[in-house]
């Protein structure tokens, strides 16, 4: 199966220039745990809860500031030709729960664990993608 088969396509990404509080109020109305962050169509990168966490109120940035002082930049991406076991196994070798998919540099979807654990027959993908993602992080050192 390939993952443009269980992506979610047109996804609500925001601008560099959004506030981190209109940001969080999107997740929050989206119900979402990250929003990819893009220039038109081109992803810059990708904000999650935990990096709203994180990086500015434990920081205690103003939440007036630019989304782009704490997203993740070179965010790993995916594409639509690639299978959903490929999908799997990049997101359980980065630990990350949602992987935006790209085609010739634009945003086209994303899918999250929980896509795979839904849409995918096999489950095998997602509960082998989660073990790894649960995984805790070595250190920063």
């Amino acid at each position: 199966m390939k993952i443009a088969d269980i992506m979610t396509p047109d996804v609500d990404a925001c601008s560099p220039q959004a506030t981190i509080q209109e940001v969080a109020t999107r997740m929050r109305d989206l119900d979402v745990g990250s929003i990819p962050v893009a220039e038109g169509d081109k992803l810059i990168g990708i904000v999650t809860d935990r990096d709203i966490v994180v990086r500015a109120i434990a920081d205690q940035l103003s939440l007036d500031r630019p989304i782009s002082e704490i997203i993740s930049s070179e965010p790993v991406t995916g594409n639509v030709d690639m299978s959903v076991e490929d999908a799997a196994n990049l997101m359980s070798q980065h630990q990350i729960r949602r992987l935006p998919i790209v085609e010739n540099n634009r945003l086209v979807g994303i899918v999250s664990l929980g896509d795979i654990a839904v849409k995918d027959e096999t489950y095998d993908n997602a509960e082998v993608a989660l073990d790894d993602v649960s995984e805790p992080a070595e250190p920063d050192r």
